[in-house]
């Protein structure tokens, strides 16, 4: 039965955000600034929703972002609590991708904002895998750096890149959506990698085996 004709889908739940700048001074704060729009960070929030959920499906939890722009050495990293998010993003980075920083700063925050929704199958999913989806959206968002590329190996919860690229090749394998049903398995239970045979009919192994040939024949 069809749905009534005023029938509509909810709206994507947008948390409120908040920036916080330690050092104005700092060059990765004015790097920042001149690349920096209001919806950075919404738009990072759909593209996760987008990559992970539809409109019926998506988290309503998160009810705060808050983005920290500070010193430290690395990229950046997300904590907070169920309902308020902290990502922190490194000054010192966004100075050395000043060549790229638009995209470079969207990218990361794309990553970060995924940390804040993607289920974890109760804190057991493999961290590879957890990194590896963030990836994912941040590559499907079209906002892949230029020294990504696919590899194989012998992993294919290497995680990164490595993993992102192999999930794409799963999405375009097995049908769009199939990555959201991964993600969906581990809402409720402890990860289990026979998820990829509900999912996709194969083994995880399988499928990395028939990747990485895929990979060596290009």
């Amino acid at each position: 039965m069809p749905p009534p004709a005023d029938f509509q889908l909810p709206s994507w739940n947008i948390p409120n955000f908040v920036l916080r700048i330690e050092d104005l001074n700092h060059k990765g704060a004015i790097i920042f600034l001149d690349h920096f729009h209001r919806d950075i960070l919404q738009s990072a929030v759909e593209a996760s929703y987008t990559s992970l959920y539809t409109p019926l499906t998506a988290p309503t939890h998160v009810e705060q972002i808050t983005l920290v722009l500070r010193c430290f050495d690395g990229i950046a990293y997300t904590s907070g609590s169920h309902t308020h998010k902290e990502i922190h993003l490194s000054l010192d980075y966004i100075v050395a991708s000043i060549a790229r920083a638009r995209d470079e700063i969207r990218g990361v925050l794309i990553h970060e904002v995924v940390h804040c929704y993607q289920y974890n199958a109760k804190d057991t999913c493999p961290g590879g895998f957890i990194e590896g989806i963030a990836d994912f959206v941040r590559l499907n968002a079209g906002y892949a750096p230029p020294h990504w590329k696919a590899s194989g190996g012998d992993k294919w919860d290497a995680g990164y890149d490595t993993t992102a690229y192999f999930l794409d090749w799963v999405e375009r394998r097995c049908g769009k959506g199939t990555v959201r049903k991964l993600n969906a398995y581990m809402k409720d239970s402890t990860y289990d990698a026979g998820i990829f045979m509900s999912v996709t009919g194969g083994s995880v192994d399988a499928l990395w085996d028939i990747y990485c040939e895929h990979l060596r024949q290009k």
